[in-house]
């Protein structure tokens, strides 16, 4: 059987709030185990669950594809590294998709001037190829 941890120190341990793991558990994403005095216990292999999902958030899943992924997971044994990666394995496009995004604005920073806005005319992030231009005078995003 694996080991138990409080609360505490599984926030310790994963470096979560206790907070944000009760919430993980009323999402369903993680369990516990009650102690007589009513007291949250976590199977030491709660810790593994808890690093997926704090991974999970980073590349941009919602906490519901996170759900759906560990679902995936086996119910009556501890994850091996083969089904950690097989679950992981899937997310490369979406942190290549990530990536160019972050490039694309990286890119249109050297224009930009943050938003006063003088460069409204070649702005890359809120007015591409000028397109509020061609809709009017006047301030066309906020007039509408």
């Amino acid at each position: 059987m694996d080991t138990v941890l409080p609360i505490s120190e599984i926030a310790r341990r994963s470096g979560v709030a206790s907070s944000a793991l009760r919430f993980y558990e009323e999402r369903g994403l993680i369990t516990s185990e009650r102690a007589g005095s009513g007291h949250r216990r976590y199977p030491r292999s709660t810790l593994r669950r808890i690093a997926f999902i704090v991974f999970a958030q980073k590349i941009g899943l919602s906490l519901e594809e996170i759900g759906a992924e560990l679902a995936k997971l086996p119910e009556h044994r501890v994850p091996s590294r083969e089904d950690w990666q097989k679950l992981s394995g899937e997310w490369t496009k979406r942190i290549d998709q990530r990536i160019a995004e972050l490039q694309r604005l990286r890119a249109g920073l050297s224009e930009c001037i943050g938003c006063g806005c003088l460069s409204i005319d070649r702005c890359h992030l809120a007015n591409p190829a000028d397109e509020a231009g061609r809709r009017g005078p006047g301030p066309r995003n906020w007039v509408g």
